[in-house]
């Protein structure tokens, strides 16, 4: 059996002791998250536990973040970059979510003044490992896409070099764009900004699996 698959049966055992299987209201839930040790997404009553991530994970995440608050800084516009634990709270769904990294633009909304759920999420980043890129790629960009805010999806692959970018260019239209080489750059068209692969990939061993 994979080893992530392993991961996710484990942490499902270790939710189960510790949050009772119910209905519970969104406030229960942040409570509760507040105290756990591990991450855990709301779905619309239900309290769902996070694969752990790996090194690999972390440090693309990490690279991105950096690199994003680096390019958006000369901007005109002021842009806020948020790392992997904040919470995204897509209202008409009922659903919160852990983004890898996420852009808004000029100043974030969250829901009801609770700072630990942004609303207005401009620009999201997920990093795609084999257990979690079929969630990633229909489940969650599906979720963002009844954000009004919401504009661009940037789906990276943990495992190869290769970096997906939807747009929003119309209300049902996106637009994809896909890098693979390590010599080219992406483009973050929210943004108006391109980071390189390289820098995305900083450091990554594609040798290790």
């Amino acid at each position: 059996m994979p080893s992530a698959i392993i991961e996710i049966q484990k942490n499902k055992r270790e939710f189960i002791k510790s949050f009772p299987e119910k209905t519970y209201s969104l406030e229960e839930y942040l409570a509760l998250e507040e105290r756990s040790p591990h991450k855990h997404e709301f779905d619309n009553g239900k309290i769902i536990p996070m694969a752990k991530a790996k090194a690999r994970h972390n440090q693309i995440a990490a690279n991105l973040t950096g690199a994003l608050k680096y390019a958006v800084r000369p901007l005109p516009n002021r842009y806020i970059v948020y790392n992997s634990d904040q919470k995204v709270y897509i209202e008409v769904e009922n659903k919160g979510v852990y983004p890898d990294a996420l852009v808004v633009c000029e100043k974030p909304e969250f829901w009801q003044g609770n700072e630990e759920l942004i609303v207005n999420p401009l620009l999201v980043v997920e990093v795609a490992s084999r257990s979690t890129r079929a969630y990633d790629r229909s489940g969650k960009f599906l979720l963002y896409q009844k954000i009004p805010t919401f504009m661009e999806y940037i789906l990276v692959e943990q495992n190869t070099p290769s970096v997906e970018s939807w747009f929003r260019a119309a209300e049902d239209t996106w637009i994809k764009k896909t890098e693979k080489d390590l010599t080219k750059s992406i483009d973050f068209r929210a943004l108006g900004v391109s980071i390189d692969l390289a820098e995305i990939y900083e450091y990554v061993d594609f040798l290790k699996k």
